[in-house]
């Protein structure tokens, strides 16, 4: 297959940041991309070939707009599957697939996934209605604190809470949901595994995250993770494991936890770019958006290794703030020595929503980590 200046067509569901830096790489190799997406002013909008208005949840809109492309892939989990499932039997190429989606989409299908295939995670439990928590709390089942989380459509920080009370259980949405166990962690760490159609992987160096505690968010995804080359090893062979059980073509974004006495467990993983893997675009030979392109193409690889230590910083919107988007002092940033602000082309900005990222290279990356916090204090993302 010819797919460089010509009339082969990839199509991309959401049209967020990922989907736009997606494209960065497919106008690199003059790929012809069509979007869909919801918002009239999604970011992708001004880098995609054909953008296409409309909702990734009607199985109508997606399966109407899948019929026009030979590729099809996501940038977000929260798509039809049942319109994916008809496209792949009429011949459209889905990478990742409608199989891997659905099991991925719904948290407690993922956690049942997890034991199924002998993958270490946190005890949990499953309940249909928030109601039954309460239940199961009165009668010995569940102990404080648990972290509850929403079986479907949580992002960002939102449909995940830690429970410490009966108090805060009323103040969470209904619907189903699974209670978790809350891990004593020491890090929290990242591997992104690549998975072509032929099936052959490639691992991106283990990250370590340092999470907002208020925000449940990513604040700086720190590559090397400064742990040592045993549990490395360890992160990268439990991520290839759960690559190789969900089959996905490719990006897999596996996020753990390392626990107090050095074991190894999974938190949840997205199919698809993810935000522990951005520094990539400076810090790697080969960014992770390349590596997807390249996996659900079957092209070859590019090598994942660093070039350089690289930390990326979040740009969230700050508290109090909603409205048009100013970038307060990001002259002063730009100023510093290895930083590279990324601007995601949101025009409106509210409390904790992701408005862009900053990476930040450096040979030593304990001095990226300090200049990453002088980023983190500088930058401020506020309203006119």
């Amino acid at each position: 297959m010819n797919y460089f200046s010509s009339d082969f067509k990839l199509g991309i569901l959401g049209g967020g940041q990922l989907g736009k830096m997606l494209l960065n790489e497919t106008r690199k190799f003059d790929i012809y991309t069509c979007v869909l997406d919801a918002n009239n002013e999604a970011p992708c909008k001004i880098g995609s070939h054909e953008f296409h208005l409309g909702s990734l949840m009607d199985f109508e809109t997606v399966y109407q707009f899948g019929k026009q492309v030979d590729v099809l892939t996501i940038e977000i989990e929260n798509v039809n599957v049942d319109a994916l499932d008809k496209l792949e039997k009429e011949g459209v190429k889905v990478y990742p697939s409608s199989d891997t989606l659905r099991i991925i989409q719904n948290k407690a299908t993922q956690k049942l996934f997890y034991i199924d295939h002998n993958l270490p995670t946190a005890p949990f439990s499953r309940f249909a209605y928030k109601s039954e928590i309460k239940d199961t709390i009165e009668n010995g089942g569940l102990k404080f604190p648990f972290v509850w989380k929403a079986t479907q459509f949580g992002y960002d920080g939102t449909g995940v809470k830690v429970v410490r009370s009966l108090d805060d259980l009323e103040l969470l949405p209904k619907g189903e949901c699974i209670a978790e166990e809350l891990i004593p962690f020491k890090k929290e760490l990242s591997v992104i595994v690549a998975r072509n159609i032929k099936g052959e992987i490639k691992t991106f160096p283990v990250v370590e995250m340092e999470f907002h505690p208020e925000a449940n968010q990513v604040e700086y995804v720190i590559c090397p993770a400064r742990i040592d080359s045993e549990i490395a090893k360890k992160a990268e062979h439990i991520a290839l494991k759960t690559s190789d059980a969900l089959k996905h073509v490719g990006l897999l974004a596996v996020e753990l936890f390392l626990t107090q006495s050095d074991d190894i467990i999974i938190n949840e993983v997205a199919p698809r770019p993810h935000n522990s893997g951005h520094q990539t675009i400076e810090a790697n030979y080969t960014s992770q958006f390349e590596q997807h392109i390249r996996a659900i193409l079957n092209l070859p690889f590019g090598s994942t290794a660093s070039k350089v230590g690289g930390i990326m910083v979040n740009l969230v919107g700050e508290e109090g703030h909603e409205g048009n988007v100013v970038y307060e002092h990001i002259e002063e940033i730009m100023n510093m020595e290895g930083v590279t602000p990324h601007i995601y082309g949101k025009k409106k900005t509210r409390p904790f929503r992701k408005m862009g990222h900053v990476t930040i290279v450096h040979e030593d990356i304990n001095e990226a980590r300090i200049i990453a916090e002088k980023v983190k204090n500088t930058i401020k993302v506020i309203s006119k």
